[in-house]
């Protein structure tokens, strides 16, 4: 499981694989429909598709001449699952946490 879930975080590190992961939630799309939007080679977008396809978070069919991608979100179940275990702690208020060490390290009689 830990290599699937290292394969996944790898995937989701890139914000262009977020981005194509973010369109394939509407619909399957062709490989050159995924492309159009960005401003790189047909070739880096297949690179790309290419680790998202290896940690499973996509699938690829030709369908004719055409290479179909479609959204596979059951592989960042065992993800959401590793995360949701750090859900037990409460998030930190970041203003209350700076106004306390304003306090505590300008206070003249500590």
């Amino acid at each position: 499981m830990k290599q699937d879930l290292d394969r996944v975080f790898a995937a989701l590190g890139d914000p262009t694989r977020r981005t194509i992961l973010a369109m394939l939630l509407e619909d399957d799309m062709a490989v050159t429909d995924v492309a159009a939007p960005f401003q790189m080679s047909l070739a880096a977008i297949s690179k790309h598709l290419v680790i998202l396809s290896r940690a499973g978070l996509i699938s690829q069919e030709k369908r004719g001449r055409v290479k179909w991608c479609k959204l596979e979100p059951l592989a960042m179940k065992d993800a959401s699952i590793w995360m949701e275990g750090f859900g037990q702690f409460e998030a930190v208020n970041l203003d209350a946490f700076e106004r306390f060490l304003h306090t505590e390290l300008t206070d003249p009689e500590v």
